[in-house]
């Protein structure tokens, strides 16, 4: 009886080791997903990568119990340079504040940008990234603090994914500081429908009608965004970010750039993963001027055109890149 108690307690020491191994490996990975994306294109692979900058990390308390920190990714290098710095403003997604996006701060960082979010889990408003907005624009006036003079306040994006879309649209409609961004992106922006009454509600709407800056935004086909719906009237089956709302919204935006695009295959929860290297190429190309990333999005052999990764691209300035 003692040899087959031993035996079972060896077995299950076994399986708890086996577990245990299994879940860092996936933290791991989870910490490092640029390094697993599959992708198709040059550029693509490129701008998934970490860039040339190593990555350093500040967190501020802030003076609100929702917004808790902020917290904020730069490069190493701004600490003892002279140079100012691209800055983006990332806004939440339901239930996942900054701390849990780390690797994807630090990815956008080493790109040469500094990065802010905080912990707000509904951000939907837009108010916590017009304050974080705020912070860092504080923290670049004074004497004292490492990021003085170090942002580069005419290159400012801003980007969400999920509730984070609604986030990042209402934060440049219905905020002051709003008129500062240059460009933006979201992953998977909760549709219109959603922002209905009797639905999650009106503080869930947003009118992109309002938008005049370079707007590129994606989602993924798979059955959480996409759904089975067709149209706004349907009550069932909706998606997330479905087609024929991507499509409306494309057809209601009066920006002079914008992009949009589905990623093949994939669903809600890591489209922002998944789309991560042709994010930072848009930030790169209209807060860095980084020319080949331009070659993305733009002219007639726009990489996005032919990306197997990729379906239902709509791009509304057909120009070489600049």
């Amino acid at each position: 009886m003692k040899n087959i108690l031993k035996i079972i307690g060896t077995i299950l020491l076994i399986i708890i080791i086996g577990v245990f191994i299994l879940l860092k490996i996936i933290e791991y990975r989870g910490n490092h997903y640029y390094n697993y994306l599959e992708t198709e294109k040059e550029l693509e692979k490129k701008y998934s990568q970490l860039g040339e900058y190593k990555v350093s990390f500040k967190s501020f308390e802030a003076d609100n119990d929702v917004f808790k920190k902020y917290e904020i990714w730069y490069p190493t290098d701004l600490e003892n340079s002279n140079e100012k710095y691209p800055l983006v403003v990332v806004a939440n997604g339901t239930g996942t504040p900054a701390s849990k996006y780390k690797a994807f701060f630090k990815h956008l960082a080493s790109w040469g940008v500094v990065v802010i979010g905080n912990e707000d889990e509904n951000s939907r408003s837009g108010e916590s990234s017009s304050k974080s907005l705020d912070y860092v624009l504080k923290l670049n006036e004074d004497k004292k603090s490492i990021f003085y003079n170090k942002i580069d306040t005419d290159n400012i994006g801003i980007g969400g994914h999920s509730q984070g879309g609604v986030g990042t649209i209402n934060a440049i409609n219905n905020w002051e500081n709003g008129k500062l961004y240059k460009a933006m992106y979201t992953a998977s922006a909760t549709s219109p429908f959603w922002g209905q009454e009797g639905e999650l509600g009106t503080d869930w709407a947003y009118d992109v009608t309002k938008i005049n800056i370079p707007y590129f935004f994606i989602a993924g086909t798979k059955y959480f965004d996409s759904g089975e719906a067709i149209c706004i009237e349907e009550t069932s089956g909706q998606g997330i970010s479905p087609l024929y709302a991507m499509e409306d919204i494309y057809s209601k935006l009066t920006t002079d750039y914008k992009v949009m695009g589905r990623l093949v295959n994939i669903d809600h929860g890591e489209t922002y993963k998944k789309a991560d290297g042709y994010m930072t190429a848009w930030f790169m190309y209209w807060l860095k001027d980084d020319l080949q990333a331009g070659n993305v999005f733009f002219g007639n052999n726009a990489e996005i055109l032919t990306n197997a990764n990729w379906q239902d691209v709509k791009i509304n300035k057909w120009y070489p890149a600049l």
